[in-house]
C-alpha cells in the first residue's frame, strides 16, 4: 500500500509517494501537469488554491490510474481532504484516499 507524504519546507512542497514494491522504497510524486496545469510552482495543501488543486490530481491520479476519473474528482477531493490538512507536513495512505473517493461518488449520487 501507498502513502502519499507531504512537507512544507521554506523552498516548496514536496511530496513523497512511499511504496515498499517500488524500487527504492518510494518516488517524487508526479504533479501530472500534462493533465491540468493548475500550479507551475507545484504542490501545496491547507487551503483551497492552485498548489493543492495540483496536488488533489496528482494523488488522485496515482491511486486510481485513471486520469479522466481524477481530473474529475480533484477539486472535490482538494475541498474535503487536502484543503483541511493543517500544519507543515501530512500523511495520507492510498486506502484514505480511496474511502474519500468513495464518500465523494456516495455523496454525487445522491
Amino acid at each position: 500500500m501507498r502513502h502519499y507524504v507531504g512537507d512544507r519546507n521554506p523552498d516548496g512542497c514536496e511530496v513523497m509517494v512511499l511504496d515498499t514494491t517500488h524500487e527504492g522504497g518510494g518516488y517524487p510524486l508526479d504533479p501530472r501537469n500534462d493533465l491540468r496545469n493548475h500550479s507551475p510552482d507545484g504542490f501545496e495543501f491547507g487551503y483551497s488554491g492552485s498548489g493543492p488543486s495540483q496536488l488533489s490530481l496528482a494523488i488522485l491520479a496515482d491511486v486510481l490510474r485513471d486520469d479522466k476519473l481524477a481530473d474529475r474528482l480533484h477539486i472535490d477531493f482538494k475541498n474535503k481532504v487536502i484543503s483541511r490538512l493543517d500544519g507543515n507536513t501530512f500523511s495520507l495512505s492510498e486506502e484514505d484516499v480511496r474511502m474519500a473517493v468513495a464518500a465523494l461518488a456516495a455523496g454525487k449520487k445522491r
